[in-house]
């Protein structure tokens, strides 16, 4: 079999949505949880439902300066003919609005006791111990009750939400100062090859960076990478680097994946556990596969830095968000006009990098694309926009078509 497969190449590919199914359904969420403070939750999953312990406000409040009063003393209050209440010297948060009385308060200030209502600052005049009063105001006029902005016992998050900054601010003025969060997934990042180095490369060396790349994407997306240091290409150094990562929810290689003479992922694989994909109908990066050993789901990365990021993207992405609980959000994307054809294979999923030009007069941006082939030329991506992905039933996008360019680097 093995044999076979390295003669033949890759007589089938998978289909990228087959594909994505399959390794769904192969990530477990793993369901860890703990408490952390509010603070530090920002991009956090939550573990559990929230509801509001308290009311907020707490109790009513004036939601405009003015003057706190009863409503009814204001009634016939007009321009003509003012009201005219004796104003009361205190603190409102222990003052006491009697008849006949009012309190000078604050936007957001606590209604006085006794207090119904908040005539607006400019419709007041202080005259000596007094205040004339221009507007008849009505019982609530003016007034925030409690609970207004969260009512106690209001559902307010589900399990699976990602926190946001408003979130947080919510969730702390309700009276909460830490949140249950599920723990980020483990990720084991293993680059491979006898090429690779950290720097100074010499001939026949390259200076490695897709451990780099796939350990900070994993970092945004919400996982937990620890990068392993380049493994040779030597079966038992292979199959210990993945052994060590089986306690995470993941592990991902990068290199050895396709089918030559020094691609030994595959076999190394097949010797640990099951290889469920291997061989992707997508570009660049179609040596995609991915392997379950005890349990955990071993992802294989082709080793060019475009193709190592366009599968990363594609497949690695939804499965530390599957394993964290998280959704899986959409890309921003931004409608633009495409420049110049871009060709493809029939069957496949191509995502071609373009950079985006502003033209004057024209409401939408240029798409000009940088590069459809060359999954090795790493300037191609990381200069780039973005991409237009070509879907398996086309054969090409032609120029001055609408298209969609995908900012995968913006999203989480």
């Amino acid at each position: 079999m093995t044999s076979d497969r390295k003669q033949s190449g890759f007589k089938q590919r998978t289909r990228v949505d087959d594909a994505l199914a399959a390794l769904r359904d192969a990530v477990d969420p793993h369901g860890r949880a703990a408490e952390l403070p509010i603070a530090e939750a920002d991009g956090r999953t939550l573990a559990a439902t929230m509801a509001a312990p308290a009311n907020v406000p707490s109790a009513p409040r004036a939601a405009m300066d003015g003057y706190a009063v009863r409503a009814g003393d204001t009634f016939g209050a007009s321009d003509r003919s003012p009201e005219v209440l004796r104003a009361v010297d205190e603190d409102p948060t222990e003052g006491v609005v009697d008849p006949n009385q009012t309190l000078r308060v604050h936007t957001g200030s606590a209604l006085p006791e006794g207090a119904d209502a908040v005539v607006k600052i400019e419709q007041a005049e202080p005259v000596a111990d007094e205040i004339e009063l221009f507007d008849a105001v009505a019982e609530g006029e003016n007034v925030a009750e409690a609970g207004e902005d969260v009512e106690e016992g209001q559902h307010l998050y589900d399990p699976g939400h990602v926190l946001r900054p408003s979130d947080l601010g919510l969730l702390k003025s309700v009276g909460f100062t830490e949140v249950p969060v599920f723990e980020k997934p483990e990720v084991t990042v293993i680059p491979t090859g006898d090429e690779l180095v950290q720097e100074d490369p010499g001939p026949g060396e390259t200076i490695e960076t897709n451990g780099l790349t796939v350990s900070r994407f994993v970092e945004r997306w919400g996982g937990e990478p620890t990068e392993l240091a380049p493994v040779e290409d030597d079966e038992d150094a292979l199959k210990g680097a993945i052994e060590s990562g089986l306690d995470g929810e993941l592990v991902v290689t990068s290199g050895g994946s396709s089918v030559g003479q020094r691609d030994l992922l595959p076999e190394v694989l097949e010797d640990l556990g099951e290889i469920v994909v291997h061989g992707i109908a997508l570009k660049p990066g179609h040596p995609f596969g991915f392997a379950v050993v005890e349990d955990t789901p071993v992802l294989m990365l082709p080793g060019y830095p475009v193709a190592t990021i366009v599968n990363a993207v594609q497949f690695l992405r939804p499965a530390v968000k599957r394993a964290m609980n998280a959704p899986l959000p959409p890309f921003p994307t931004t409608e633009a006009t495409l420049e110049r054809k871009i060709a493809s294979e029939p069957g496949v999923r191509t995502f071609a990098r373009v950079r985006l030009e502003e033209h004057e007069n024209d409401p939408r941006p240029a798409a000009i694309p940088t590069r459809v082939s060359g999954s090795g030329v790493l300037s191609s991506v990381a200069l780039a926009d973005g991409w237009v992905v070509v879907p398996e039933a086309a054969e090409g996008i032609d120029g001055g078509e609408t298209v969609a360019v995908q900012h995968w680097e913006v999203g989480q």
